[in-house]
């Protein structure tokens, strides 16, 4: 009777392992494939997050926070708020979005110059998003990674550096 009772147990203890080992493979593969399109899409900027590339922390000698630590003079550039009307479905009646444009000093008056074109192409994505992708708080990073896009297609490449948003309302 025991060997009856130990045969039984041990081929309930095999899958449980390969069970397990499935898994892992799973999330790990879940979790490289999340971090590769987080890269891609500019979500990350993977020299920020291994001390080099563009804002490298630890390069100056003062407390971090300083002008050596920001890389290159920064220029920006304002948008003039953009007022979105919204569907009659939705929540809110209107979103308000304004921002700045980091640009490389070089470029400055060339963006400065293109405003009207990145204010248009910022409007026509922004009232072709679903507003359940508005109302959502953690889509802000996502809709401003297609806004920074749309910009630097607008302006071309190694113009623009970055989108700050100032101001995204839904009211």
């Amino acid at each position: 009777m025991s060997e009856a009772v130990v045969t039984d147990a041990e081929p309930a203890g095999k899958p449980k392992g390969k069970l397990g080992l499935i898994l892992g493979l799973v999330g790990a593969i879940a979790l490289g494939g999340g971090g590769f399109y987080a890269t891609k899409t500019g979500l990350i900027d993977p020299g920020a997050l291994f001390g080099g590339g563009s804002g490298g922390h630890g390069e100056s000698g003062g407390g971090g926070h300083g002008e050596a630590a920001a890389g290159p003079a920064a220029n920006f550039v304002a948008i003039e708020p953009i007022l979105v009307s919204l569907g009659p479905d939705a929540r809110a009646k209107h979103l308000r979005f304004s921002g700045q444009l980091d640009v490389v000093p070089e470029h400055a008056a060339e963006v400065a110059s293109e405003m009207p074109r990145v204010v248009d192409a910022l409007n026509t994505y922004l009232r072709a998003v679903e507003v359940r992708d508005l109302e959502d708080p953690a889509a802000l990073t996502r809709l401003r990674a297609q806004m920074l896009r749309r910009v630097q297609t607008v302006t071309g490449e190694g113009q623009v550096r970055d989108l700050l948003v100032t101001e995204f309302v839904l009211n």
